[in-house]
């Protein structure tokens, strides 16, 4: 019976499937629960039978799932041969298949781009636009499996859509970025794009200390090698070191980037594959380990401020009165005069200035660590490193005002004695912290400033280059 399913398969026969199911309602089902090598929806989807495609998906969508013997399922099938009906169809069955990778570390939106398919890798970022960021084999990204494939419809599209600087800038195991490969490969279309409509880093080193600038021949007699120069130099470009590479440097460096072991399809060796692992957990579980700790922190500090805010320094009061009271919780002023009421905080009748700024304060940091908690809960793809920046300068306010929550409580516990001791500690205190937060805050700003600077001086360079490119009369 399977022999005669991969028959009906290979002719694209609806009506033999029908007919085969009559006979063995559970056919499909043994692909499911069996092992084999491709299941009929692999052939299906390779040879582009869009009506079968579509039997199979109805009757056991289950079959989207399976993977054949090079780990492949039928979305990378379909979007290697380019059938967009077919991959759409494969999408709205299950959208997920997008971020499995074959046995050569690829997924779909890899493929795409390696082969081309433009209008397939629309689709595919549409449907899962993270997958684009998954790392393959070697630690290259899909930009660089662009330049290596010469596909730079596609590397503009992804560059456009799902792209930012660390991304462009991502290195893979031998430090190359994607300007090193297109510099290697003397593709000159995409280097003209790289450096006029990204962010791509010109001096940027890879592992052997070489820049773009480093890979380009020393005697410029080409002229495509002088046009290049000349455009890298007009970024700021320059040599590692501000010395050239001798032309047998050149040579074998230009050779160890275009033949690496990522351009093949060999499977890697296990000592391969777990450095691979090793680099991608380094750089993906960065995320994940600040997701963890600010979630950890941010539970702990809001639970501080909310028993702090039950119950405030000095506590309650435990009755409730109108009369004259000789209390010593009393402050001594002219007037005995004192109403309270039970439950009401002893410390807001006695010290109101300080009990402000206690809950102030309290309840800054109280509401900073509840929006940390519903951020990292509330499934926004918080997987950008900035949304993380932001989230611990929330949790830099939260835990800045616990240490005022703290202070002022401490304080107002405290015998309010002139000159004492305790009274100095508590001022040193608060300075060495508001000397620390400034520290700090002094040296993001200025890190903000030489990025901003650097943006701005690539941006500038760019419109010099672009209006310098069309000429006066343009």
């Amino acid at each position: 019976m399977e022999r005669k399913l991969y028959d009906a398969v290979v002719e694209g026969s609806v009506i033999s499937l029908l007919n085969l199911l009559q006979e063995d309602a559970v056919l499909l089902d043994r692909f499911i629960t069996g092992h084999y090598s491709e299941t009929p929806l692999h052939v299906a989807s390779m040879l582009g039978h869009l009506d079968f495609v579509d039997e199979v998906l109805a009757r056991k969508p289950e079959l989207a799932k399976e993977l054949d013997s090079r780990q492949s399922s039928p979305l990378h099938l379909a979007t290697a041969k380019g059938y967009l009906d077919i991959v759409k169809r494969l999408l709205q069955v299950n959208p997920d298949m997008c971020l499995v990778r074959n046995i050569d570390g690829r997924n779909p939106l890899h493929i795409a781009a390696i082969k081309g398919k433009l209008d397939v890798l629309t689709e595919l970022v549409r449907a899962r636009p993270w997958a684009a960021r998954q790392l393959m084999d070697e630690g290259e990204t899909i930009l660089h499996a662009c330049v290596r494939y010469n596909q730079l419809e596609a590397m503009k599209f992804l560059v456009e859509r799902v792209s930012d600087h660390d991304f462009v800038n991502c290195k893979n195991y031998d430090g190359n970025t994607i300007l090193h490969l297109a510099i290697a490969a003397k593709q000159i279309e995409a280097i003209n794009f790289l450096i006029s409509s990204t962010t791509v880093d010109v001096n940027c080193q890879n592992a052997d200390g070489f820049t773009a600038l480093d890979l380009l021949s020393q005697n410029q007699r080409a002229v495509i090698d002088k046009e290049i120069i000349e455009s890298l130099r007009r970024m700021g470009a320059v040599h590692a070191k501000h010395n050239p590479l001798s032309n047998c440097q050149l040579k074998s460096a230009r050779i160890k980037i275009l033949t690496s072991p990522s351009t093949s399809n060999t499977v890697s060796k296990p000592m391969k594959n777990k450095d691979r692992k090793r680099f991608v957990d380094r750089n993906a579980d960065w995320l994940e380990r600040k997701r963890n700790a600010l979630m950890l922190v941010a539970s702990l500090l809001a639970t501080m401020a909310f028993q702090a805010g039950v119950n405030p320094p000095s506590g309650v009061w435990q009755d409730t009165s109108s009369s004259s009271s000789s209390s010593s919780l009393a402050p001594s002023n002219d007037s005995n005069e004192s109403h309270h009421e039970a439950g009401s905080s002893i410390m807001a009748d006695n010290n109101p200035l300080a009990y402000s700024f206690f809950l102030i304060s309290n309840t800054t940091g109280f509401l900073a660590s509840l929006s940390i908690i519903l951020l990292l809960i509330s499934g926004l793809p918080l997987s950008h490193r900035f949304f993380m920046w932001v989230l611990m300068v929330i949790m830099w306010v939260a835990i800045t005002a616990m240490a005022f929550t703290y202070l002022v409580s401490v304080s107002a516990l405290s015998p309010a004695q002139p000159g004492s001791v305790l009274l100095k500690m508590i001022l040193i205190a608060v300075l060495v912290w508001i000397g620390l937060m400034l520290l700090i805050l002094l040296g993001h700003t200025i890190r903000v400033i030489i990025r901003l600077i650097k943006y701005l001086r690539k941006l500038v360079i760019r419109l010099i280059n672009v209006i310098s490119t069309r000429g006066p009369g343009a």
